[in-house]
């Protein structure tokens, strides 16, 4: 099977189930003037006489902060920009039923992070090495991410997460997550659609992960019912 047709298969299923799933400096100055020229300028910040002689503070200039670019979602016409890097919910760095819960709903947002970007950054922190059939859907990500290719849709939504937080011999926890998933399509250079695949509103998958040097870690991802 090509990485190609690959990635087309996982944009039906959330990636690894499928195949099993982020100044202004204001200055101011006063001037010595000759005393028939007039009052000498007050400068920015420093003490300023009111009418009665005495003196006022005059508020310095706030530096106006750079507004952050807007994120927009791949469509038709290019791929997504300005993609927000996933941030890991502090309740997902504890090894707790409630972070354990948090975080398979976190390890989602990483991978449609792979998808948007190409960029397995954010994956691979919170994905262990053993976890072959996540490799699996790898090239096809990167080869829709190169050479002004790009995935529009096919994005997962972990609506929940389930799991009875009972941790195995072997130091591992099983939870469950119900998905959803948007219509996708892979895009050419061109811009013409290589494939395009309906959504799907019910999917399940099981998730083996583990709490290892204080952070949970994916080990692998599988299709419930497949």
């Amino acid at each position: 099977m090509t990485s190609r047709t690959c990635i087309s298969e996982r944009l039906r299923l959330p990636v690894i189930s499928a195949v099993a799933v982020s100044v202004l400096a204001l200055s101011g100055c006063s001037g010595g003037g000759d005393p028939q020229a007039g009052p000498t300028a007050t400068a920015v910040g420093s003490p300023a006489q009111s009418a009665s002689g005495a003196a006022t503070a005059t508020p310095s200039a706030t530096p106006t902060p750079k507004p952050t670019p807007a994120y927009k979602p791949a469509d038709a016409k290019g791929r997504a920009q300005n993609v927000p890097v996933p941030i890991l919910p502090k309740t997902a760095e504890r090894e707790t039923k409630a972070g354990l819960v948090a975080f398979a709903k976190y390890w989602y947002t990483t991978l449609n992070f792979a998808y948007e970007t190409g960029n397995f950054g954010p994956l691979d922190k919170v994905t262990a090495p053993t976890c072959a059939l996540c490799q699996k859907v790898r090239p096809g990500i990167l080869e829709w991410n190169s050479k002004g290719r790009w995935i529009s849709g096919g994005l997962v939504k972990a609506n929940g997460a389930f799991t009875e937080f009972v941790k195995s011999s072997t130091g591992e926890y099983q939870v469950s997550t119900q998905l959803e998933q948007s219509a996708g399509a892979l895009h050419k250079a061109d811009a013409s659609i290589e494939k395009s695949v309906p959504g799907s509103q019910v999917l399940a998958d099981i998730m083996i992960v583990r709490f290892v040097d204080g952070r949970w870690k994916a080990v692998n991802v599988d299709r419930l019912g497949a």
